[in-house]
């Protein structure tokens, strides 16, 4: 038989993980990755983060791996993409959710509040007669997604006033005296 010359191999992928900013998770960008390749080679990599990518997902970038053996083609490298938390913000799938503190009289009378989002501050306008935990539906302002973007929701939470003399507090008293409504009437198990 002829002699054969050395089989091509496939080089190894390469593993890295990565922890981002929430904000970049949502909008997508760059990162630099410092790579340490066999024979202790140190190399700069710079990947691209799609927008909206979860905490844990992997991105594969090609022939990114080591080398190949014999004119083998080169491994991938695969980056586990870690997502720290934001101190305001939490996803829930496509959807952004963010608390809005107003104050009594602003969720009594209604009001336009400035909220930050991640397309740029946005105006939101909480309606008279809201209670803390209504959530207002900003369209599109969520996880950038071609097909069907995410909304953020803006979670109203009422503030009090942290200096509240007696006098300010009997005249909530007198406000309540005149409503027989009980707020937890609905409570179950």
């Amino acid at each position: 038989g002829r002699a054969r010359g050395p089989r091509a191999v496939r080089g190894a992928d390469l593993h890295h993980d990565v922890t981002i900013p929430f904000e970049k998770s949502i909008t997508g960008g760059e990162v630099e990755l410092k790579i340490i390749r066999g024979g202790g080679k140190r190399e700069t990599i710079v990947a691209k983060i799609p927008p909206g990518i979860e905490n844990g997902k992997s991105i594969r970038l090609r022939g990114q791996g080591e080398k190949g053996q014999a004119g083998g083609p080169a491994g991938d490298l695969l980056i586990t993409v870690g997502v720290s938390s934001h101190e305001h913000f939490r996803r829930d799938g496509k959807n952004l959710i963010v608390p809005v503190p107003v104050t009594l009289l602003e969720a009594a009378e209604g009001a336009k509040v400035d909220v930050p989002s991640p397309k740029g501050t946005v105006t939101v306008t909480i309606p008279p007669k809201t209670s803390s935990g209504r959530r207002l539906r900003l369209k599109g302002l969520g996880v950038d997604d071609k097909k069907a973007p995410g909304d953020l929701l803006a979670e109203v939470e009422i503030v009090l006033p942290t200096e509240m003399t007696p006098e300010d507090v009997e005249a909530l008293r007198q406000i309540e005296s005149r409503h027989t409504q009980n707020p937890r009437g609905h409570l179950r198990w």
